[in-house]
């Protein structure tokens, strides 16, 4: 194992080796990292719903129904009632026909697009797309194009360039870009794609629970119900338990129970996991209270930064980076924060592009204004010591 020796070491000269933290209890404002208090500014657990009573009461009474476990994949017997509850709640809470739960969110892009795919299809897909869709892609048979990032030009470019070489083409996108906090083109991408013919994927992951009424995501954002062919979103983040999901038509539910391949050969959500995100869904759809609070708070921390010269790049949510620029300086300024007091992850190569450096500001429903202004604080004295503002 001498070849990783090497590559590890090329990691610590180059100044991004990092270990990984370790939490001591739940994700939330505030939390214990590596046994001292810190402002939590990296957690996906936007609304809060990870530590929530409610989530907490709903997974203990199932525990004692069902068990801690399936036992089983969904096609023999680990599909419980509960699993298809939890399907039905997520497709009204869309508004869309159908809709089928994974493991994970990244099962769900390993298992869709080589389900829906074949040689005779074309992928188009966003440069900046998540990782998980890479991999997706790859796992599929089709050939495949890329766009630059949400350049409709580009797009349609492909698209008159090859649309009538292939049988099926499916155009994915993110609908929030993960490192940039930007939204997509969704409107635009779906006309280009009735003008073609061709179908359309929405990963939602840093949509659901935060854009659209009471947090219904992208497409609900943009009003396009019925018009994307298959819209992933994750139960990991905003939901704060685990897992994701894929919604559609009753025909794409129907082929993923016999083609999804993470369904076929992984064992079925947690019970637990599955009666908490219900309860979750059930919070959303009685009051906007949670995402009213995560707005509010996102915004509050980005004008402070703004004020004070931080670039925050074209984010449109409450995913903030501060651009930072090389490797080195962004872990470096990760780890100076962490010792004053706020807890946020350097963001580099290869998750972003090289001299793309920034760290990444996730603001939850959670977070106080004290504790927004504070970390704020303790951000400006840093960077300003280390020449980034």
């Amino acid at each position: 194992m001498s070849h990783l020796d090497e590559k590890i070491n090329e990691l610590k000269e180059l100044g991004v080796y990092r270990k990984l933290p370790i939490n001591e209890g739940p994700c939330e404002a505030v939390i214990k990292l590596n046994g001292k208090d810190v402002i939590n500014l990296s957690s996906n657990n936007y609304l809060g719903f990870a530590s929530h009573p409610r989530l907490k009461k709903a997974a203990i009474d199932a525990i004692e129904k069902y068990g801690v476990g399936a036992g089983a994949v969904r096609t023999i017997v680990g599909n419980m009632d509960i699993h298809e509850e939890l399907d039905q709640v997520i497709a009204k809470f869309k508004h869309e026909e159908a809709a089928v739960v994974f493991q994970s969110g990244f099962a769900c892009n390993a298992g869709v697009i080589q389900a829906i795919t074949d040689e005779k299809d074309l992928i188009i897909s966003d440069e900046l797309n998540h990782a998980s869709i890479i991999d997706g892609v790859r796992l599929s048979k089709a050939a495949r194009a890329v766009y630059k990032h949400s350049d409709m030009v580009g797009l349609e470019n492909i698209l008159k360039e090859k649309r009538d070489q292939y049988k099926e083409v499916l155009i994915i996108t993110d609908g929030v870009f993960s490192m940039d906090g930007d939204i997509a083109k969704l409107p635009e991408i779906v006309k280009l794609a009735k003008k073609y013919k061709a179908m359309t994927y929405v990963d939602d992951a840093h949509g659901s629970g935060v854009l659209g009424k009471s947090g219904r995501g992208t497409v609900d954002h943009f009003n396009l119900h019925g018009q994307v062919d298959f819209i992933i979103g994750t139960l990991s983040k905003a939901i704060g338990v685990v897992g994701g999901y894929v919604c559609g038509s009753n025909a794409s539910r129907e082929w993923l129970l016999h083609r999804g391949r993470p369904l076929l050969f992984s064992t079925a959500m947690m019970p637990s996991a599955a009666a908490a995100i219900i309860e979750a869904f059930k919070m959303l759809e009685e009051s906007t209270e949670y995402t009213d609070k995560l707005w509010d708070n996102a915004k509050y921390f980005k004008n402070k930064l703004t004020a004070l010269g931080f670039d925050i790049g074209h984010s449109e949510t409450p995913i903030t980076p501060i651009m930072v620029g090389e490797e080195s300086k962004t872990v470096e300024f990760s780890k100076a924060l962490l010792t004053r007091g706020v807890y946020v992850s350097g963001i580099v190569f290869p998750t972003v592009q090289k001299g793309k450096g920034r760290i990444r500001c996730m603001v939850s429903a959670l977070h106080t204004k004290k504790q927004l202004d504070e970390a704020v604080s303790i951000i400006y004295q840093t960077a300003k010591e280390m020449n980034i503002v």
